[in-house]
């Protein structure tokens, strides 16, 4: 594999769905969503190729009842093991999205992830992938030329019997996400979707062209679920 010009960087934003994966599935059963952060080699397993890993996860959602219903989807995957919760945070609460969070370790089979072909064809992950509404969103960087990025996706979805389309794709000189980019990260789906039409349709604009109550009804939402959302989402992007 030819590496490209290590001085751009093609930065792509992958929304992906697997077969057999605990977490798509737990996801597309209830609210709520997953950020996997971190894989490791069981320690209970022995060998180069071990039957299960363990990895690091958080599970976010709005309310608490609502993480506990996604973590009891989760237990009752076929496609998970053991799940063990952390009894504190592992890292700030601000850089998870939701209004809840709770860390977790779980057993799982490694012939499972889509990692290893992601991998296998350039990509590879720059951000804890996140999994809501039975999707993963991968952020990932592209290590070969980028005309090659089609036919390195085609091999991907053929063999991991996968769903892949490319949300956005960048190349710049500086593959380092921004902060900006970092704090929309941190906001859920429907906070992001809440702040992002607002200042589309000229919410933040002085004189201001449209109202909270036409956001809501553009939405889908109440009037005090907008204002929700948008107070949420403000707070985790202004913070210093």
């Amino acid at each position: 594999m030819a590496i490209a010009d290590q001085t751009t960087t093609t930065r792509l934003t992958l929304d992906l769905w697997h077969p057999n994966c605990w977490a798509i599935e737990a996801t597309s059963q209830t609210g709520g969503g997953v950020l996997a952060h971190a894989i490791y080699n069981s320690p209970t397993t022995e060998g180069n190729h071990p039957g299960t890993v363990q990895g690091l996860f958080t599970a976010f959602g709005d309310t608490g009842d609502e993480v506990e219903q996604l973590l009891d989807a989760i237990r009752d995957s076929e496609h998970s093991g053991d799940l063990s919760e952390l009894q504190e945070r592992f890292g700030r609460e601000r850089n998870a999205p939701g209004n809840v969070v709770r860390e977790f370790f779980l057993e799982y089979d490694p012939n499972d992830m889509v990692c290893p072909t992601l991998l296998q064809h350039g990509f590879v992950h720059s951000a804890p992938v996140r999994i809501e509404d039975g999707r993963e969103e991968w952020q990932v960087c592209f290590v070969d030329d980028r005309s090659q990025i089609q036919t390195a996706l085609d091999k991907v979805r053929e063999q991991a019997g996968a769903e892949v389309t490319v949300d956005s794709i960048t190349t710049a000189e500086n593959g380092r996400s921004t902060e900006r980019d970092q704090r929309l990260d941190t906001l859920t789906t429907q906070q992001r979707e809440a702040i992002e039409h607002a200042r589309e349709a000229g919410y933040y604009e002085w004189p201001r062209e449209t109202s909270t109550r036409e956001l809501a009804s553009d939405l889908g939402v109440s009037k005090t679920t907008l204002l929700e959302h948008l107070r949420k989402a403000e707070a985790k992007l202004l913070d210093p």
